[in-house]
């Protein structure tokens, strides 16, 4: 089961003005992104889907700076944040699954760590064909079955409930990319481990970029402070001499109307 959009949504509207602060690995992960595009893709025209705070709303306006840009999101806050600081002409409150935008209308979708909080990704790839034009790209990143596996399984110590988001496997991606009405250029998951000097850093990451447990039905209230020390002995049996690991499973596309 996939997390409530307005829940998604409210959870990134909060965290617009702290998630920069903590989003290191998500702008390395943009940045491959952007390295995966064929090196002669032109963009008269592009869409930066689930722009966030528009870090890269503003790298794509630097790449092609006569381009027209339009940065779209979910998260109204995520919209006020971006707005101010430029990059596109135009800022949209939107879904991917139903793009408030004309057919044919753009050269490159842009997606980076948005489409995994899509529910039916047959419907994002079928909307990003309609929308694009004929030789344009969608390019995406996103997450994968087992991110955060080491927060997962030490959870799992300590009781039963789902404590991480979950997403899809690299093998649904793959059937729903080959599924689609666009040629796949290239599709291939990257694992991407960093450190955390102690939980509660990692735990303040999560909340600050609103990415911490969205799941439907998850536990309400506090955690008591008995299943917490539980959970850091679990976590602290995975330290490595950088820290506390935590691996995201980071798919790359890159797909051609």
């Amino acid at each position: 089961m996939m997390p409530d959009k307005g829940a998604v949504a409210a959870s990134f509207s909060r965290a617009a003005a702290s998630y920069d602060s903590v989003a290191g690995l998500q702008r390395d992960i943009g940045h491959a992104l952007l390295g995966e595009l064929p090196a002669t893709t032109s963009a008269g025209r592009w869409l930066d889907l689930g722009c966030g705070t528009g870090h890269f709303s503003r790298e794509l306006a630097r790449r092609w700076p006569a381009a027209e840009g339009v940065a779209l999101d979910l998260a109204e806050g995520m919209l006020r944040h971006a707005r101010p600081q430029g990059g596109a002409a135009a800022f949209i409150a939107g879904d991917a699954e139903a793009l408030p935008l004309a057919d044919a209308s753009f050269d490159l979708l842009f997606s980076s760590l948005a489409l995994q909080w899509c529910g039916d990704f047959a419907q994002v790839l079928r909307e990003a064909r309609r929308v694009l034009r004929s030789g344009g790209l969608l390019a995406f990143s996103s997450l994968c079955d087992g991110t955060l596996a080491e927060l997962r399984d030490s959870w799992r110590e300590v009781d039963g409930h789902a404590h991480v988001n979950r997403f899809r496997s690299p093998q649904d991606y793959q059937r729903l990319c080959a599924g689609s009405d666009l040629q796949v250029v290239s599709l291939h998951v990257s694992p991407l481990t960093v450190h955390f000097p102690d939980l509660a850093s990692l735990t303040h990451a999560l909340k600050a970029l609103g990415a911490h447990n969205l799941n439907p039905g998850r536990p309400g209230g506090l955690t008591g402070r008995a299943r917490l020390r539980a959970l850091v002995r679990a976590y602290e049996r995975l330290r490595q001499p950088e820290g506390l690991p935590a691996t995201y499973q980071v798919i790359y596309g890159v797909l051609r109307k």
